[in-house]
């Protein structure tokens, strides 16, 4: 069956998860009315990290929008009319969205079809042919224990008869001698063929009895079964999703469907139990020589182990707290039941408190150690009772915790429950922060399944590390544009110090925490990670469009830019990471020589920080320097930027008119036309015929901290109240 018929069957939490698939960047009616074609595609075999793949990208794109506009044509009838126009306008859209990028359709597209066939998947395992065979095999140990009830309640009835022919027998001893010859005959015969049935019913009871134990038995290894792979594969791949999303992998999924699998066993569980429990009253209300006690004994703990797993295994975090976590500062998490609505917790519902242990701690916890109840930190407002809501039969803790516990069960029933939350980088500093969350990022990526708390790996391959830090890059940057395999192979010569242009060079290549994290990059005074968290952190905060736009290049060396610029006119332009700079970008550009008649040369701008980007923006500063003229490879940089500059200033009022600051180069500065009033201003301040040794750094690029004094001498200059010119009163 088609996936998308299947979607469409969804329901509850599920059906939320694929709707939020859809939106602007892909209307979900272009989904549903070419479902068939977009199924029938070859998504998978496009690499997505290969540029040289854009072609075909770029084909299937073609493709699709002239299927949407064979679609619309095909329409008739009122309401096809306003389909018509919607689905034409539907084709230009992903056109203009996705022309210029076309890997980034085929990325939005696998990850629609991977996430609904992942819900659907989910959905149909609910109601495995498992879960119908446990009710099969539950419903028929109901009716045999009904069927031996109902003979051992006859079989008492003729025990007591026994015992009445017992007593009548006994009672002959004070008849006359004729009378008990009379009457005793017939007694003994009824008592001897009670007897005889007695014997035979009780071997039938006993038989039935085992038969009983055996089938439960055989429920409780099936039981067993399908527990272990609702909570040993997947609860632990939501909670593997769970961690992954804290490195800005894809959402960990909603949890109402892991709940009803777990509602359903717990249910199962229960009823099995419930009969077990019966099977033993009846024991005991007639107590038959044989195995069944210990049979019994043996089911009763097997049952007992089983729904302890269940609950124990859970109740677990929900929303995760924050995994950088600063002290003196509020946060909240939730916890949940995934069984509490089926077992009746809410009735008596229990508390909850939450703690921050170490990994001492968390190792004894694990080991069902002793901890003293020792905590490694204060957490205000700590203890709270479980939330039941009846809606969603839900049973949840919404409040602070690190590490949580709780007292679970019924009248019959207590367990004592505990649940680790990933770990927590306690800081006391926003300094401390790029550590921490380096520390998190391995964590969250290396960390196995079940590990002993804390156990990570010390070194992984190269391409593991790779795909963990596209993931951050991406969430951090909130962008469906990734790192290329030309990026990750400059971030490999960087990590390696390595010239290698081949990426099949690293891929067997292993990086160790100490060189993520500790060990500092040759001739630098900073580490791999704090240079690659610094430009997340700029990317972020100021360059976010630009970046998704394609404008900035970013991870190219001086050297590579050098060679790149060369073959281009002069005026031509990129933007690249500072290689010396934590969170900096650089403009290189190729322009004349001016101390060289005829030569040609890169020039490099001193990198902009957020300092910079924080009095003008990227958009600006590039519009401010007319000898930038083209973007590379050959894209006017207006085409490009135009959208982000700040609009003119007004004219002047009361006699002043407000500063702005401009971004300008000496040597490079020509005539700037100024829109407003139709006058040019002069941006240079005394171009020289040669360039200012002050103006360099060691490597002859430009000096921005010397460029901007230039900025800031007119926005002084501006400031000053015009009288000469506006001819108003100053005041």
């Amino acid at each position: 069956m088609a996936v998308w018929i299947q979607a469409q069957q969804l329901q509850g939490d599920a059906l939320h998860q694929m709707q939020s698939l859809y939106g602007q960047h892909f209307p979900i009616e272009v989904r549903h009315y070419l479902s068939q074609w977009i199924e029938g595609q070859l998504w998978d075999v496009i690499d997505l990290e290969n540029p040289q793949e854009e072609f075909k990208a770029k084909r299937l794109l073609d493709s699709l929008i002239q299927e949407l506009q064979n679609k619309a044509e095909h329409q008739v009838g009122e309401d096809g009319f306003l389909l018509k126009i919607k689905l034409g306008h539907y084709a230009s859209q992903l056109k203009s969205t996705y022309d210029r990028c076309p890997l980034e359709l085929v990325r939005c597209i696998k990850h629609i079809l991977y996430t609904e066939q992942r819900l659907v998947r989910e959905a149909t395992n609910s109601s495995s042919p498992a879960f119908e065979e446990l009710r099969l095999m539950t419903q028929d140990t109901e009716n045999e224990l009904r069927k031996l009830q109902h003979n051992q309640e006859y079989f008492i009835i003729q025990y007591q008869e026994s015992l009445r022919i017992q007593a009548q027998l006994t009672s002959l001893s004070t008849l006359p001698p004729a009378d008990r010859q009379l009457r005793e005959p017939a007694l003994l015969s009824k008592r001897a063929t009670v007897e005889a049935w007695l014997t035979r019913e009780a071997n039938t009871l006993q038989k039935y009895r085992l038969d009983l134990a055996e089938k439960h038995q055989k429920t409780l290894q099936l039981l067993r079964k399908q527990q272990t792979i609702i909570l040993d594969d997947e609860l632990i791949q939501w909670k593997r999703r769970q961690q992954l999303a804290g490195n800005g992998g894809p959402p960990e999924g909603g949890l109402d469907i892991l709940q009803s699998w777990c509602e359903k066993l717990a249910e199962t569980i229960w009823q099995n139990r419930q009969q077990i429990r019966r099977a033993e009253h009846l024991r005991q209300q007639l107590p038959i020589p044989g195995p069944i006690e210990e049979l019994l004994n043996e089911l009763n703990s097997t049952i007992t182990d089983i729904i302890s797993a269940l609950v124990t295994s859970t109740f677990i975090i929900e929303k995760q707290p924050p995994q950088v976590l600063k002290t003196q500062t509020k946060f909240a998490a939730t916890v949940r039941l995934l069984v509490g609505g089926k077992l009746n917790v809410h009735m008596n519902p229990p508390q909850v408190k939450a703690t921050i242990i170490s990994e001492q701690q968390a190792k004894a916890l694990l080991k069902n150690e002793n901890t003293r109840n020792d905590s490694s930190g204060e957490i205000l407002n700590n203890n709270c009772v479980m939330e039941y809501h009846q809606t969603t039969g839900t049973l949840t803790f919404p409040h602070c915790y690190n590490m949580s516990s709780s007292l679970v069960g019924g009248n019959e029933l207590v367990f004592q429950v505990k649940t680790l939350s990933l770990p927590v980088v306690v800081i006391v500093h926003g300094s401390q922060d790029n550590n921490a969350t380096a520390t998190v990022l391995w964590d969250n990526a290396f960390a196995e399944p079940g590990r002993v708390p804390f156990l990570v790996p010390d070194k992984v391959l190269w391409p593991q590390l790779c795909d963990a830090i596209n993931m951050k890059y991406k969430a951090e940057v909130q962008s469906n544009r990734g790192l290329s395999e030309e990026n990750l192979v400059f971030l490999a010569q960087k990590a390696f110090s390595i010239s290698s242009n081949n990426p099949d060079d690293y891929r067997n290549m292993t990086m160790t925490w100490s060189q993520f994290n500790r060990v500092k990059l040759a001739r630098r005074n900073f580490t791999f990670w704090q240079w690659f968290d610094g430009v997340m952190e700029l990317t972020k905060k100021h360059l976010k469009p630009h970046w998704n736009d394609g404008a900035i290049l970013g991870f190219v060396n001086k050297q590579q830019a050098q060679d790149m610029l060369m073959s281009k006119p002069n005026g031509t332009f990129l933007l690249r990471f500072s290689d010396s700079e934590i969170g900096g970008i650089t403009i290189a550009w190729v322009a004349e020589n001016p101390n060289k008649a005829g030569e040609r040369m890169v020039w490099n701008l001193m990198p902009y920080t957020t300092k910079d980007f924080s009095i003008r923006s990227l958009a600006d500063r590039i519009s401010d320097l007319n000898h930038l003229l083209f973007l590379y490879p050959d894209r006017p940089k207006d085409e490009v930027f135009s959208k982000y500059y700040t609009p003119p200033l007004s004219k002047a009022v009361d006699g002043y008119v407000k500063p702005q600051i401009k971004q300008v180069v000496p040597e490079f500065a020509t005539a700037n036309p100024d829109p407003a009033s139709g006058n040019q201003t002069y941006m240079d301040h005394g171009a020289s015929q040669h360039l200012s040794d002050s103006m360099l750094d060691t490597d002859g690029d430009f000096d921005l901290d010397d460029t901007m004094d230039v900025a800031r001498h007119v926005e002084e200059l501006l400031r000053r109240p015009v009288e000469s010119q506006w001819g108003g009163p100053q005041s």
